[in-house]
């Protein structure tokens, strides 16, 4: 990426280049002896070559579509002329498989982490509220705002009393995956090493029953996990009291925590992108794969998911896996998608956001090409269904929706407990209770939303960094948060809202 140059150049064998900013018809690009012929759009592509109908468009020597039409050199190469079709793939299982050089435990990096009695490590320390249905939100969400921070003001080693509510539980199949998800979903976060206790608030006639759910579940009530049935104690009022009290109860022994020295190992960290752009896949994403990289080598976990914004490069994830059954799950979650979505105008069926697009997405195969660099160059040493517990270290796959929300609430369920999201149009996602860290992918976007952004890697697109400059930077980054230095969006208060169990299947 020569920083004299209004375009990169991703690879040699490439046909197109991104324009670095907005480039106005008829400029000469000297490095590839073109002239625009369009005005160009910063993070949009331009042809580099003559291309006949049909031919292949080459970003990272990789398809992300076809032209639609015969394309001379200089032309502004969008969805308008990149035809979306599928790629022939060789899913190759395990061909590109290298074991990853783990450091020995002397060398590790380490942050300042909250040890728990069985031997997991935590990056914060909450108490959570969490909801059997949507009927009793109102109760799970007062008792939490009654714990504000004058109230907290005696137990200053606990971060927060956070309500987590969704909106089913009820009016939805009692057995099957959506229930099984349900379940999943609400167990990964009371069991979650960044919360210290949970209370789980139900109405009591819900078809998601509270005595069913912690049998499912193996969950057991004790001090540090209690429930209360609004339709037991006396309605609405009488919850809320009660709840009030139960948590009081938890504060003493959740605050009685210090942070201390902890190998990076224990850190794990759900992978996403939201709001992309052009140089989503050029700066911040790559260079969110180099930090993945080096976390791996340190003993830690990344996971990437968001199945539907994988489709297309697929392939590239199965070469990698560790064994050919890793590599089969994840050819029959993206199988299971394709079904899932037939007839539909969703991502994987081609058609991204009008935020990707604006931002120089073509389609969902250019997306997916940028998106699976989160995962760096590791080889994947498992893989998961939505929001079920992570037990290997390592890069590992989730299968998940696109939908950031609704993904990482399945990692961080799965285990997590941290979040980086890449950005490119300017996402404002946070989570509880492992913080997200923002990066974003340009400098004008960056300084224009400063106050949601924790990393600028527009450096790498204004050529003043490399992509392995930028991950030592974001793994720094990772260092300090995970050691308690509050990210953007938890600094906001931002991520309440943000818990999203996935919800499918037959509702009514």
């Amino acid at each position: 990426m020569r920083r004299n140059s209004p375009v990169i150049r991703l690879d040699d064998a490439d046909n197109v280049v991104v324009a670095r900013s907005e480039i106005v018809q008829g400029t000469l690009v000297g490095d590839e002896d073109v002239t625009t012929l369009h005005d160009v759009p910063a993070g949009h592509k331009i042809a580099t070559r003559a291309m006949a109908k049909g031919d292949a468009v080459l970003k990272y020597n990789t398809v992300i579509g076809y032209a639609s039409e015969d394309t001379e050199p200089g032309s502004w190469m969008h969805s308008h002329n990149v035809l979306f079709d599928n790629v022939d793939k060789d899913y190759a299982f395990c061909r590109d498989y290298q074991p990853s050089d783990i450091l020995p435990e002397s060398e590790r990096a380490q942050f300042m982490g909250i040890k728990r009695a069985d031997g997991r490590v935590a990056t914060r320390n909450y108490i959570g509220i969490f909801v059997t249905v949507n009927c009793s939100a109102t109760v799970a969400r007062k008792i939490a705002a009654y714990f504000d921070e004058e109230r907290l003001e005696d137990y200053p080693n606990v971060d927060g009393v956070i309500p987590f509510v969704h909106e089913t539980g009820c009016g939805m199949e009692m057995t099957g995956e959506p229930m099984d998800i349900l379940h999943r979903t609400l167990a990964g976060y009371i069991r979650h090493p960044n919360l210290a206790g949970a209370l789980v608030c139900a109405l009591g006639c819900e078809r998601n029953n509270l005595g069913r759910f912690f049998e499912d579940t193996g969950l057991a009530a004790g001090k540090a996990l209690k429930s209360l049935t609004m339709q037991d104690v006396g309605g609405t009022a009488a919850a809320i009291a009660e709840g009030k009290a139960m948590i009081r109860e938890m504060l003493e022994e959740a605050n009685n925590v210090t942070r201390e020295p902890c190998s990076a190992e224990h850190i794990a960290i759900g992978l996403q992108c939201g709001g992309s752009d052009g140089f989503s896949g050029l700066s911040a994403n790559p260079a969110l794969g180099k930090a993945m990289d080096i976390l791996v080598r340190h003993g830690g976990t990344a996971v990437l998911s968001e199945t539907t914004e994988l489709y297309g490069v697929e392939h590239t994830l199965t070469a990698r896996a560790a064994t050919p059954e890793v590599g089969q799950t994840i050819v029959d979650r993206m199988n299971w998608w394709l079904e899932y979505t037939v007839g539909t105008d969703t991502q994987i069926n081609g058609q991204v956001s009008p935020g990707n697009n604006a931002g120089g997405i073509a389609n969902v195969i250019e997306k997916s090409l940028g998106g699976a660099k989160k995962g760096g160059s590791s080889g994947f040493m498992a893989a998961y269904k939505y929001a079920e517990p992570i037990e290997e270290r390592g890069l590992v796959f989730m299968d998940s929706p696109g939908f950031d929300p609704v993904s990482a609430t399945g990692q961080i369920a799965g285990g997590a407990n941290l979040v980086c999201f890449t950005t490119g149009r300017g996402s404002c996602y946070g989570s509880y209770p492992s913080p997200t860290i923002k990066l974003a992918s340009n400098t004008p976007m960056f300084e224009k939303m400063s106050g949601d952004m924790d990393i600028n890697c527009g450096p790498v697109i204004d050529g003043t960094a490399t992509l392995d400059q930028m991950g030592a930077v974001i793994f720094q980054a990772i260092l300090d948060i995970a050691s308690g230095a509050p990210s953007k969006s938890e600094a906001l208060g931002v991520g309440e809202d943000e818990f999203a169990p996935w919800a499918y299947g037959v509702q009514a």
